[in-house]
């Protein structure tokens, strides 16, 4: 499944340089391309991280990883592709720095391991997106208790405390989100 954003447009430049880097290990080429999507890598890390300067870090540690990464894919557009390899950098740290987090995005979302890899960072993104669309559908209360839990990764008991609820309230609203986000992937997915 191709993705088509307009925020994206396909770049002559882009695909320039990243030729350049491809054939010759033009570190040079790399660091031109990678600067002119800086500050969207910094925007999205913001968005996940909330913390500015975890987020220039991060900015610095995804370039590192592009040096190998890049070499491992078939980019038709390196802005697309830097937005999902941005997006899954900060989904997979915050995964990692937390042993809170009890159920995963993959839960609602499956993914297929036979696809192409790039093929398959696009199908993730369109899935992301589609989860964060249904996120926004649920009930007020279902929407905070599950943004809390899932995606800011703080225990029941954080939950409870930041939105006054009570233990068994934050339970069934997380619980009532999950099913409700999950019926809302599968309907908008057939």
């Amino acid at each position: 499944m191709k993705l088509y954003n307009p925020a994206f447009p396909p770049n002559e430049e882009d695909s320039v340089l990243l030729r350049r880097y491809l054939q010759a290990n033009d570190m040079e080429a790399l660091g031109t391309l990678y600067s002119k999507h800086a500050e969207m890598v910094y925007y999205v890390c913001l968005r996940y991280f909330k913390e500015e300067e975890k987020s220039k870090d991060s900015v610095m540690q995804i370039f590192e990883e592009l040096i190998t990464k890049i070499k491992k894919q078939d980019i038709e557009s390196f802005p697309k592709w830097l937005y999902v390899v941005s997006k899954n950098y900060c989904l997979m740290d915050l995964r990692s720095k937390k042993g809170k987090l009890e159920i995963s995005v993959d839960e609602f979302v499956e993914f297929p391991t036979n696809m192409h890899q790039e093929e398959s960072y696009l199908e993730k993104e369109g899935k992301l997106s589609l989860l964060e669309h249904c996120i926004e559908k649920l009930p007020e209360k279902q929407k905070v208790t599950v943004d809390l839990f899932f995606i800011n990764e703080h225990c029941y008991k954080e939950v409870a405390e930041i939105t006054g609820y009570s233990m068994n309230e934050v339970k069934s609203y997380i619980q009532n989100g999950k099913r409700n986000l999950k019926n809302c992937m599968d309907k908008t997915d057939a």
